[in-house]
C-alpha cells in the first residue's frame, strides 16, 4: 500500500508546485499531470505545469485552459529552482524530462515521483510508485479516495478516465481488473462521456497520420519463424507525409496484432538517434530487451533510445538480441 497520507502532508505543507511528465507525453502522462494540477489549484496552491515536449494535438482537450507551458530555460529555470515541490508524474527516471533534467536535479525543491513503472531511480525524496497499478491515473484516483483531500469534479474525472483507458489499452491489458471497471463506473456517474473521450483520442487523427500509418504498415516485416514483427519509420517518411513524432504513438501495436507474433518492435528514426518501442505478449519481458539498449518500462511494453548508430545496424542488433526472448 502506498502511504497517501504522506503525500497529503507534503501538499498541505507547501505552497508552490511544479508538475511535469515525460518527453512525448501520452494520455496517462497528460491526464495525470493535469489531474494533479486541478487538485492543487482547488487547494489554492501556486502551480506550474511545464513539459519538455508540446502536448500532442489529440490530448489538448485534457488541458482545457492551456495551462501547460513548453519548457524554456530562460523563463522556467528560476521557477524550477524556487518552487517548494516538484511532482514528476508517469516516469521514474529524471532523464526522461530531457532538457529539464539538469534544472530539476539542481533544484532544492522536494522531489516527488508518482508512477507505475518498474525500477524507479534512486533520486526522489518521496516515491508513490507501484507496478500493481494499471496507470498513474489510477494512483491519483486512489490518493483522492483514500485521503479525501478534495472531491473528484468532472474535469479531474475526465483526465483520470483518459489516463486509465489508454494505459489499459481500452480495458484489454492484463491490469484491467474488476477494480478498474468500478473506478470507470464511478467516473461515468460523475459525468464523463466515454464516447467523447475515446473519439478525441483515437478518432480525430490528422490525414498525415493516416498516410504515415499506411506507409508504415506496407513495410511491416516478419522473421522466418513468424513470431516477431517489426516496423520502421524513417525521417524521410515523416517528412514526406508531413507527420510528426506524436502521430507515431500506438503504431507499434499493429506489429503485435499479427497472428502468432509474440514480440513487436517499432524503429523510429529521429533527428538525433533512434527511438525503439517494444511490445510483447504473455511473460516475454521486453523490458529486459529494452534494458540492453539503455531503456526500460513494463514487462510487455517498453522503450529505448539509441544514439551513435546507423538505422540498419541498430535494427540488425536489436533483432539479433530479441531472439533469446522468443519462445523456443
Amino acid at each position: 500500500m502506498l502511504n497517501f497520507s504522506e503525500l497529503k502532508k507534503i501538499i498541505e505543507n507547501h505552497s508552490t508546485f511544479l508538475v511535469t511528465t515525460h518527453v512525448n507525453p501520452d494520455a496517462d502522462a497528460i491526464g495525470s499531470q493535469m489531474a494533479l494540477y486541478n487538485i492543487l489549484k482547488k487547494l489554492n496552491k501556486q502551480v506550474y505545469a511545464i513539459n519538455h515536449s508540446p502536448t500532442p494535438y489529440y490530448l489538448e482537450f485534457l488541458d482545457e485552459n492551456s495551462a501547460i507551458e513548453k519548457y524554456d530555460a530562460g523563463k522556467h529555470n528560476t521557477i524550477i529552482e524556487q518552487c517548494g515541490v516538484i511532482i514528476i508524474a508517469d516516469l521514474n527516471y529524471v532523464n526522461r524530462t530531457v532538457r529539464m533534467e539538469k534544472a530539476i536535479r539542481n533544484s532544492s525543491a522536494v522531489k516527488v515521483c508518482i508512477d507505475h513503472h518498474q525500477d524507479p531511480e534512486d533520486f526522489f525524496d518521496y516515491k508513490f510508485s507501484s507496478t500493481e497499478y494499471s496507470a498513474t491515473g489510477e494512483i491519483i484516483y486512489d490518493f483522492l479516495k483514500e485521503t479525501g483531500i478534495t472531491d473528484i469534479d468532472i474535469s479531474t474525472a475526465e483526465k483520470i478516465y483518459a489516463a486509465i483507458m489508454t494505459d489499459t489499452g481500452s480495458f484489454r491489458f492484463e491490469r484491467t481488473s474488476p477494480k478498474i471497471h468500478r473506478i470507470m463506473a464511478e467516473l461515468l456517474e460523475i459525468g464523463v462521456n466515454p464516447t467523447l473521450v475515446y473519439d478525441r483520442i483515437y478518432d480525430r487523427s490528422r490525414f498525415c497520420k493516416i498516410k504515415l500509418l499506411g506507409e508504415s504498415l506496407s513495410g511491416i516485416k516478419l522473421n522466418d519463424e513468424k513470431n516477431l514483427s517489426w516496423m520502421v519509420i524513417t525521417k524521410e517518411m515523416l517528412s514526406r507525409t508531413c507527420a510528426d513524432e506524436a502521430d507515431v504513438d500506438g503504431f507499434v501495436n499493429f506489429c503485435l496484432s499479427i497472428e502468432n507474433v509474440k514480440i513487436g518492435i517499432l524503429f523510429f528514426e529521429l533527428k538525433e538517434g533512434i527511438k525503439i518501442s517494444f511490445r510483447s505478449k504473455g511473460n516475454i519481458m521486453v523490458n529486459k530487451l529494452a534494458g540492453e539498449f539503455g531503456g526500460g518500462g513494463h514487462i510487455n511494453a517498453s522503450g529505448a533510445r539509441v544514439t551513435n548508430k546507423k538505422l540498419d545496424a541498430c535494427i540488425a542488433e536489436v533483432l539479433e538480441k530479441a531472439k533469446k526472448y522468443l519462445p523456443k
